[in-house]
């Protein structure tokens, strides 16, 4: 359907992203036929294991099944605890096996697609009620590809069949000509072996079956070019949402940076294109502080602000312009800059001392130099 909508052929790999999602949704690659290799031949192994041991066990409960008092045939209780009795030897008998062949039944997924727990696997989908899917299903690449692992298990089971018999015909043709226990010792032997060789003969099918799922199920996550942008996109933000989101910031930023502009000691003027507010409190500071700058719009509201809270102003153009580009506001001014706006502190502290009646009026304003790597060429338009 997407590659439909979108018009682009799905030729690339598939996401990490989209390899997640699709095994968050239960779909990994799965082999039923390594799972069944791995259960058959465990058991055969197995069988040939224990199998000594669980026939005497099997043994001994059969003799105990048959072996008791007849006064115990008629009491109702008696047979009770010896049918439990029986059943825990015989449990017991069993437990190694049906352990091992337990062990290949829940390790056999981690081959291929590891163990996977989700709900939605289990969900029910009604397109998987719709006939035309059904059938688009049965006349599927995949379809037929399992028509052919059917037909190879067959020829594959068969024929390794044939070579065992033949392998332990003359074997079998002389048990007719031993006695009750060796023939029946010599007859378990050849039947445990034949299902060993015939369980491993599967695994020829499963080591076919084992890529091609995997094959497969990348194959059908593909992705189009598009569909890895959109994902993209999806992930890192989309470039409007993320402008949205770049815009408040900055608004935020500006707020509490306006809300800085009263605990100023001074500001430093262009005056109509740039504002600069620094704060400096001796013997807590190393050097002044910038608390808040902007231009056009922005400097006029420090310069409303500095006004309303009798914060001082100072006009020196070619300081702003350094401030500005070279400063950040919470951090201190660039140290080239000390030794004016040293001067800018001074000629401010001076002015208030006049206003106030307690000193001489400055008689003129600071030089404020600014070394030449600081320097900003002044803007055309100012």
């Amino acid at each position: 359907m997407a590659e439909e909508q979108t018009g682009q052929e799905k030729t690339e790999e598939p996401t990490a992203r989209r390899l997640q999602k699709a095994r968050e949704e239960g779909q990994v690659p799965r082999s039923k036929e390594l799972n069944t290799t791995m259960v058959l031949l465990l058991g055969a192994v197995g069988l040939l294991a224990f199998g000594p041991w669980m026939s005497d066990r099997i043994a001994a409960v059969a003799e105990l099944g048959f072996s008791f008092q007849r006064e115990t045939a008629f009491d109702t209780r008696q047979m009770f605890s010896h049918l439990g009795a029986s059943l825990r030897e015989a449990a017991l008998a069993l437990a190694p096996w049906l352990a091992l062949v337990l062990f290949a039944a829940f390790f056999g997924p981690l081959g291929v697609g590891g163990w996977l727990f989700s709900t939605k696997a289990i969900a029910p989908k009604l397109n998987r009620l719709n006939p035309l899917s059904g059938l688009k299903r049965m006349f599927s690449a995949n379809s037929l590809v399992e028509l052919v692992k059917s037909w190879a298990k067959v020829l594959v089971v068969g024929l390794m069949a044939w070579l065992v018999l033949g392998f332990y015909f003359e074997d079998a043709l002389t048990l007719q000509r031993k006695d009750t226990e060796p023939a029946i010792q010599g007859a378990v032997h050849i039947i445990i072996w034949s299902v060993i060789f015939l369980c491993a003969s599967t695994a020829l099918i499963a080591l076919v079956d084992v890529p091609w799922q995997i094959y497969s199920h990348t194959k059908k996550l593909r992705m189009s070019l598009q569909e890895i942008k959109d994902e993209y996109k999806e992930s890192e933000g989309r470039p409007e949402v993320k402008g949205k989101i770049r815009q408040l910031q900055r608004q935020a930023a500006q707020r509490r940076m306006m809300a800085d502009v009263p605990t100023a000691d001074v500001v430093i003027t262009n005056p109509t294109h740039y504002s600069v507010a620094l704060k400096y409190e001796a013997g807590m500071m190393r050097a002044p502080v910038m608390v808040a700058k902007g231009n056009d719009q922005a400097a006029l509201k420090i310069r409303e602000i500095a006004k309303e809270h009798n914060v001082p102003q100072m006009q020196a153009p070619p300081l702003a312009r350094a401030l500005y580009t070279h400063g950040r506001i919470g951090e201190e001014i660039p140290e080239g800059l000390y030794v004016a706006v040293a001067q800018v502190l001074a000629y401010i502290y001076q002015m208030d001392l006049f206003v106030k009646g307690r000193g001489p009026k400055p008689q003129r304003k600071p030089d404020m130099p600014i070394p030449r790597d600081l320097r900003v060429d002044p803007d055309p338009q100012e």
